[in-house]
């Protein structure tokens, strides 16, 4: 349609005033001098030649895109993204419940848990709004109980508290995540609790796996397990209590006396999905998904943005 440069600036005008300035119709035509349904007719052509146009934004349809996008790059088959909150606090109850929504989503009933500060989110939220029909049947830790107090690392704790809330059978391991040595990991590797919690960890459907970043100043404890090779291979984020680089290079060191799912069962689980906290970065998520160890995420909408755009 061939529309003078005058008549798409009067129509623009129209537009402005009745979509931006929010004005009536009959409010236009009376300052322009003439009718209204001529005013409707003027919005309508304006739509048509693309001086207009409305977008309807669907709750959760930015989210589902780029849940496509990522999916389509990766080795992702799903996962959920969830908008951000107000305050990270927000944000994370809104992740800790997308995540129990996809252990719904995926029938998960031989589940894994990690540790780290979203699972202890999740847990807290689970509190509130227990799922006791939920199709999950046994749960059972993936790395074994912090020295230090804090709830978000003793793995028992948080499994016994999922499985009440999701009306479960627990399974605990009685063993710690960094024995003291190599020597002491081998003893302890070598009893009877190890091997059921293996049984349980070859078993598995699901994995909640805790996708954090790597402190930009090493602790002792992965200092002693690690010595320089985190430095020197450029780590930049854990699952577990795992380290990877940004091309998703686990980092493998042989001093390493840890207890965790050995890297090998965790990518034969059916279902692994790494969640995210809001202050999870996008160079961690970039390398635990070059990792190959997941299948979905649970993640903010603009982390993912991010990734895909930076």
């Amino acid at each position: 349609m061939d529309v003078s440069l005058e008549r798409r600036k009067k129509l623009a005008y129209v537009a402005r005033r009745y979509y931006l300035e929010d004005q009536k119709q009959s409010d236009i035509a009376r300052e322009l001098g003439v009718s209204r349904p001529l005013v409707s007719r003027m919005l309508s052509e304006a739509r048509e030649l693309g001086i207009v146009e409305i977008a309807v934004h669907e709750p959760g349809a930015r989210e589902a895109r780029l849940l496509e996008r990522l999916r389509l790059s990766g080795p992702i088959r799903g996962g959920v993204l969830v908008e951000d909150g107000p305050d990270n606090d927000a944000t994370n109850r809104a992740l800790s419940q997308g995540a129990v929504e996809l252990l719904e989503q995926l029938g998960s009933r031989q589940l894994g848990v990690g540790w780290g500060y979203l699972i202890g989110q999740l847990v807290t939220w689970l509190e509130e709004n227990p799922r006791p029909d939920s199709t999950v049947t046994d749960i059972c830790p993936l790395v074994g109980n912090a020295s230090i107090p804090a709830r978000n690392y003793q793995s028992n704790e948080n499994v016994r508290l999922m499985a009440q809330q999701l009306g479960a059978v627990p399974h605990f391991l009685y063993l710690p995540a960094l024995p003291e040595s190599l020597e002491e990991k081998q003893v302890l590797c070598s009893t009877e609790v190890y091997r059921q919690i293996c049984q349980q960890w070859e078993e598995l459907d699901t994995a909640l796996v805790n996708i954090g970043d790597y402190p930009s100043s090493p602790d002792f404890a992965s200092l002693v397990r690690y010595g320089g090779l985190l430095q020197q291979q450029r780590a930049c984020g854990r699952m577990l209590i795992y380290y990877f680089n940004e091309e998703g290079t686990v980092i493998r060191s042989d001093q390493d006396p840890a207890i965790q799912i050995p890297i090998d069962i965790l990518r034969r689980c059916p279902n692994i999905i790494g969640v995210c906290s809001a202050n999870t970065s996008a160079k961690a998520l970039g390398g635990a998904l070059r990792s190959g160890s997941f299948t979905h995420i649970v993640a903010r909408g603009e982390l993912v943005r991010g990734l895909l755009d930076g």
